[in-house]
């Protein structure tokens, strides 16, 4: 029986022996488990179920750098920009606060002997800021707005001659011809040589070149002056091989040019609705619509055409008239509104914008018998903006041919009737109130 316990005793020493190495060997491999890996090869730890290498990580942390990198660059240029629009605001104050203080002593700008090239600079910014260039002004009525002058690389279309005298002439003048000319040269030097703020993109000709502007490539132009500020000219040029219109805006402040913009203006997809109020004149509507073939449908290809009509009499022939052009033009766009009423332009011309219903478009209140031209409608769009301007042109039907012509013994053709002038009333006040 002591045999038997004895035995016992030593099989549960060996057992415990056993169990004490087996608990050492777990431990062990737990702690080789554990320790980190020297192998460049080897799978590092992560999400349960898969194996992440060295280079998985590597690429994440290149990535999360590149991403605060790109936030703090857009955070710097942020600042910057801040900074910038914060120094002109303190120097607009400060210039404002001075012109106060000058204006107080009696002393201006032109008395101040002692001026340096920084304060005269900032003197003729001034001029900018003041002058009805980029910002509008509250106007009392159309009689307040300062009218715009036209003029190409010959001649010079003026609304200021009354009508005593030939509205398009050479400058004869040398002081306008000069200026004039100077403007041109100003306007295709900032083409040329754009700034980095200009909104424009570099163009290369055919052969990989620099495209250059020149004279032969300006179209026309627009100025007017403001007695006490200076005089703003618009200036658009355009290559004969391409589409887009290039748009300067200068300023004389009384003083050197200066650029206010630089921009490329794309025509392309402008389309035009035309509006025309008519009562029973189908005479004159036919007369309309075989220029307005000739023109818009042929030429132009981007109009819409809006015919508000009033009455029953004479509705029957110009629907005839609208079908008889889509048969032989195949051209759908056009609207005609029927109202059982008497004649009354404005109510037509509101009824005719507000049957309108497909976007954003540039609408042209016409009359059945004006006569334009494909230019004309590339005018309109140059000269016009939503929300912002409108483009207001006085007709040739409001100048006496008699008097015009009056050195001819017959009138000239209409189509060389529309070299009339085409000064606008151009502003960029609010338009619900001018509209």
């Amino acid at each position: 029986m002591p045999r038997r316990g004895l035995i016992l005793q030593t099989r549960t020493h060996w057992l415990l022996l056993g169990l004490a190495l087996l608990c050492s060997l777990v431990l062990f491999l737990y702690l080789l488990e554990c320790a980190p890996q020297t192998d460049g090869n080897a799978p590092l730890p992560g999400v349960i179920g898969e194996n992440y290498g060295k280079e998985y990580y590597q690429a994440l942390l290149q990535e999360q750098e590149e991403h605060y990198q790109t936030r703090a660059t857009s955070l710097k240029r942020q600042i910057a920009q801040l900074k910038q629009e914060l120094q002109e605001m303190s120097e607009k104050m400060r210039s404002l606060q001075e012109r106060k203080n000058i204006g107080a002593n009696g002393i201006g700008y032109q008395g101040n002997k002692e001026q340096t090239p920084s304060d005269l600079l900032e003197f003729l910014h001034s001029q900018i800021d003041k002058a009805e260039v980029s910002i509008g002004a509250k106007l009392p009525s159309e009689y307040g707005v300062i009218p715009f002058e036209s003029f190409t690389l010959m001649k010079v279309f003026q609304l200021e001659m009354g009508l005593t005298r030939h509205p398009e002439e050479k400058p004869v003048r040398k002081d306008k011809r000069d200026e004039l000319v100077e403007v041109i040269e100003a306007g295709l030097e900032v083409i040329n040589n754009p700034d980095e703020d200009d909104e424009q993109e570099d163009e290369d000709g055919p052969l990989g070149e620099k495209m250059i502007f020149n004279e032969n490539d300006f179209i026309e132009g627009y100025y007017r002056t403001e007695r006490d500020k200076g005089t703003q000219y618009e200036l658009f040029f355009k290559k004969a091989d391409l589409m887009e219109y290039r748009h300067v805006t200068l300023f004389r402040p009384f003083g050197p040019l200066m650029k206010v913009k630089s921009e490329m203006i794309d025509i392309t997809r402008s389309i035009i609705n035309i509006i025309v109020p008519l009562a029973e004149r189908t005479e004159a509507f036919v007369q309309f619509m075989q220029n307005f073939r000739d023109v818009c449908i042929h030429q132009d290809k981007r109009i819409h055409l809006t015919v508000v009509y009033f009455g029953k009499e004479g509705l029957s022939k110009v629907k005839s008239i609208l079908e008889s052009v889509t048969s032989e033009s195949n051209f759908h766009n056009y609207t005609l509104v029927s109202l059982n009423e008497e004649f009354n332009r404005g109510r037509g011309l509101n009824v005719g914008a507000r049957a309108w219903d497909k976007g954003e478009v540039l609408m042209f209140f016409c009359d059945v018998d004006i006569y334009f031209s494909a230019e004309f409608l590339n005018s309109c769009r140059l000269n016009a903006e939503p929300g912002k301007k409108v483009f207001y042109p006085v007709v040739f039907s409001l100048y006496n041919p008699a008097i015009v012509y009056a050195s001819q013994d017959v009138p000239p053709p209409v189509e060389q009737q529309l070299h009339a002038p085409r000064p606008i009333w151009n502003t960029t006040q609010d338009l619900n109130s001018r509209l």
